[in-house]
């Protein structure tokens, strides 16, 4: 497998596709993905002088048998911008290679280990039937489809939280090709609100924003407190 370097708008000296060979280590990278079937290397120049401080551009697209992984960076240089996006292809090729150790790693479960590993599991009797959960307020937890009911409702479903940083939609669809899912929830660098990338049919996109209304944040509840006059 060879590097594949082209310039976009831009001229690529001989001596950068030298320094990409040096610092894109196949071997390396081979180690970390075994399946990897191409390796492509973007310069952009970006001519508008208020961005000078990051006018290189470089975009780096790694194909293998999984999900595309691409990492990208910009500086007041090229070499510079192929460092900040070695680095980030390392640390998603890294991931991933953890990603596949620790599911290869680890063993099935048997059915009478499961609570013990899966919080909020059922557990099961001796006929292989849900036992009924009972909470410790004696309010009983039933299950509708993949649901809990808990009493009468409301229902409980699963809750999570994460912590993310604000990126350009670019970024979220290069993270969801990632992670390979069919969708990915980010906040926008630009609207700071939080948006949803998604996958359509072949290779197309789709990108649904959220924004907060005014009206509702302007129509704030009456305060419960006052002062009465004498």
């Amino acid at each position: 497998m060879d590097i594949v370097v082209k310039g976009r708008k831009t001229e690529v000296p001989e001596r950068f596709r030298k320094h990409v060979a040096e610092k894109l280590k196949l071997e390396k990278i081979q180690k970390l993905d075994g399946k990897v079937i191409s390796l492509d290397v973007e310069v952009s120049k970006e001519p508008n002088p208020r961005q000078a401080d990051r006018c290189d551009r470089v975009e780096i697209t790694l194909r293998s048998r999984g999900p595309v992984i691409r990492a990208e960076a910009s500086a007041n240089d090229p070499y510079a911008a192929l460092d900040l996006a070695a680095e980030k292809l390392d640390a998603r090729l890294r991931k991933q290679h953890d990603k596949r150790h620790t599911r290869r790693g680890a063993r099935r479960l048997t059915a009478a280990e499961v609570p013990d590993h899966v919080p909020g599991a059922a557990t099961l009797n001796g006929n292989g039937h849900a036992v009924p959960d009972e909470q410790s307020d004696g309010v009983p937890t039933k299950k509708i489809g993949s649901l809990e009911v808990k009493g009468e409702g409301p229902l409980v479903v699963r809750e999570k939280t994460h912590v993310a940083s604000p990126m350009s939609l670019d970024q979220a669809l290069y993270e969801m090709e990632l992670v390979g899912h069919d969708f990915y929830l980010f906040v926008d660098s630009e609207t700071k609100e939080p948006s949803v990338v998604y996958r359509r049919h072949a290779y197309d996109y789709g990108v649904i924003h959220l924004s907060t209304d005014p009206m509702v944040t302007q129509a704030q509840p009456p305060s419960a407190g006052g002062t009465l006059g004498g």
